[in-house]
């Protein structure tokens, strides 16, 4: 990790995420329901869940602003413990501005992870950004960090890994878990 990346990860105290494309592999599966009726559904990696609960245990809030609207992310929020679920937003930058003034915490001190033209502006305005392996070009030009994972693979537990590097707590994950 270069020393930039270094100095900006140590400071994120919140990771706030897009969800299709960084948290899923951005495929939305519609399946019929009981009552005939079709129901959108996704699909999300457990490693990424358990990486975002390992943020919560280090102080290091997370959160989604996403375009569409699903029930299967309000209930994936709710197992990982996110702090912040916005959804139906498409312009996110008023939801940034919000978050910012909720959580008093500064852009400085804020991630986000984008995959798509819709998360650049916050990607610029925060202290660091992330892209998953599968973002479009230009969101990718704008990332400070570009993960080898693909959004809905692994990108998440990535980013979380990289953050806890950085700030001097991966190593007591490890210890938990008696990896040596």
């Amino acid at each position: 990790m270069s020393a930039g990346l270094q100095e900006r990860a140590a400071r994120i105290r919140l990771l706030l995420m897009d969800v299709d494309g960084v948290l899923t592999d951005g495929c939305l599966y519609n399946v019929p329901g009981p009552d005939g009726q079709m129901h959108e559904t996704k699909g999300f990696q457990a490693q990424d869940g358990i990486a975002l609960q390992w943020l919560t245990w280090q102080n290091i809030q997370t959160g989604v602003i996403s375009g569409r609207v699903s029930p299967a992310t309000v209930t994936r929020a709710k197992q990982v413990g996110m702090t912040y679920v916005y959804q139906g937003h498409i312009e996110k930058l008023p939801i940034l501005e919000e978050i910012l003034q909720q959580s008093g915490i500064p852009l400085e001190e804020m991630a986000f992870a984008g995959d798509d033209l819709t998360d650049i502006p916050i990607m610029r305005r925060v202290g660091l950004a992330f892209a998953p392996a599968n973002a479009c070009a230009e969101t990718k030009r704008v990332a400070h960090f570009v993960t080898t994972a693909r959004g809905g693979a692994g990108a998440v537990r990535e980013m979380a890994e990289l953050l806890m590097r950085a700030q001097g707590s991966w190593a007591n994950i490890l210890k938990k878990y008696e990896v040596e």
